[in-house]
């Protein structure tokens, strides 16, 4: 049941966000991220995957969810691509070049949060690739696993960035 509970624990967040003054056209983009975080983060601790079944209907929630925000700040469609750019277009050069560093699973989960991640600025695209990283490394450090789910460890600082966007 621990699921339910860390949803429910994201989601109080972000009605928390909404009565201190996160805008309606906005609060989609966390509770959809959180409910996927929680999901995705289970799918890679207990499994070593994220999978396909997962990752790649985000893509469409996202583009929606993105789309309603764009009726409201345009700009957040270009951020949504530049996002996706920068944050899948990097993890899919470490995949190429190195194939063991990172897996298919991450690659396309990177698309789906750099376009939420990218609608907030792109400066916070580039914060999330690093603390994921980071995350990771203190991870393998402290379990001191040659591999450790990387999953999480995007997924914590993108829910963190829709969450607390700093939106008027």
């Amino acid at each position: 049941m621990w699921c339910e509970v860390a949803v429910g624990l994201l989601w109080v967040v972000v009605f928390v966000r909404v009565v201190t003054g996160m805008p309606l056209w906005w609060a989609a983009i966390p509770l959809a991220l959180g409910w996927f975080a929680v999901l995705l983060t289970v799918c890679d601790v207990l499994a070593e995957r994220l999978p396909d079944v997962l990752t790649l209907p985000a893509y469409p929630v996202a583009a929606v969810l993105l789309t309603v925000a764009a009726l409201h700040r345009a700009d957040v469609l270009l951020g949504a691509v530049a996002g996706v750019v920068v944050f899948a277009g990097t993890y899919l050069l470490v995949r190429v070049v190195s194939p063991g560093a990172m897996g298919p699973g991450d690659v396309k989960l990177a698309g789906s949060l750099g376009a939420v991640v990218g609608a907030v600025s792109l400066s916070a695209v580039l914060f999330v690739m690093a603390a994921a990283a980071a995350l990771t490394l203190v991870a393998a450090l402290w379990t001191r696993l040659g591999g450790v789910p990387h999953g999480p460890a995007m997924l914590a600082p993108a829910w963190l960035v829709t969450a607390f966007a700093p939106w008027p």
